[in-house]
């Protein structure tokens, strides 16, 4: 006879989720308070969405923020999928190794480090700091979740799919394009929403790379924050929260759609 799961780890699991979530509620909630102290709750209001959206700094920041991310997950989308196929396809290639350590290495590098080397790196080319080079960091740093996300799907694709379209006389970018890409679409719209949400949430790169006029919104709220909390960043972060939702819920959506569309097929 099959058993339901234990009280224990029923216990375990609500109490992971309340720890996890309810900060995240109560930020949301207190986003509507209609006065300025944020513990304590004076009645519904949507008096800081207005002034969030009167605040010139802040919207510039948020501006910054959406076009970093949307331009460096896109380029860190396609590398990472350049680096996938390199990867998965090309079989004992010399340096192959050191190839794959490099495309890892900033999965497990302190940001810090990461951060002070691309700064040097731009003061010794001589680069002006500014949106570009946090757009160019960004993607140095999402690229390898990219890569991750999109070569272990391609190591459970089908490669005689690929190879038919190529004996049916498609050159290989032509069955790439219109077999092993609609394949593991899913896999590459993970890969950018995860590179896009983590360029919405970096701080310390940015802080390293950023300069004047490309203050992002990571970097704007904690420079309020150590002057104290203000509702105005409530409402801010829960804008941020729904967007991030909305992304997780469209891929998975997407993903869900396409398994469907395999099933049917």
């Amino acid at each position: 006879m099959r058993r339901g799961p234990s009280t224990f780890n029923i216990a375990s699991v609500v109490l992971g989720m309340t720890f996890l979530y309810l900060p995240i509620l109560l930020l949301v909630v207190f986003s509507f308070n209609a006065g300025k102290l944020v513990t304590v709750w004076s009645g519904f209001s949507t008096r800081w969405y207005g002034a969030l959206f009167r605040d010139a700094q802040m919207l510039d920041a948020i501006g910054v923020t959406l076009k970093v991310g949307l331009v460096s997950a896109t380029i860190a989308t396609i590398l990472g999928t350049l680096a996938a196929l390199a990867l998965s396809k090309v079989g004992g290639f010399r340096g192959r190794l050191l190839f794959s350590g490099m495309i890892y290495a900033p999965l497990v590098m302190p940001e810090v480090i990461l951060g002070l080397s691309l700064l040097l790196l731009f003061v010794a080319l001589g680069v002006p700091r500014g949106i570009w080079t946090v757009t160019v960091s960004h993607a140095t740093m999402t690229l390898c979740y990219a890569a991750v996300i999109i070569r272990a799907r391609l190591m459970s694709f089908d490669k005689s799919l690929e190879e038919a379209a190529r004996d049916l006389g498609c050159t290989p970018i032509q069955a790439f394009f219109l077999v092993t890409l609609p394949n593991i679409a899913p896999a590459v719209a993970a890969a950018w929403m995860l590179a896009f949400t983590l360029s919405l949430d970096d701080l310390v790169i940015a802080g390293f790379t950023s300069g004047p006029g490309s203050t992002t919104l990571p970097m704007r709220i904690y420079s309020q924050v150590r002057l104290g909390v203000n509702p105005e960043i409530n409402a801010v972060s829960t804008l941020l929260i729904g967007l991030v939702a909305t992304g997780v819920i469209a891929a998975y959506l997407i993903g869900q759609g396409r398994k469907i569309a395999d099933e049917t097929a």
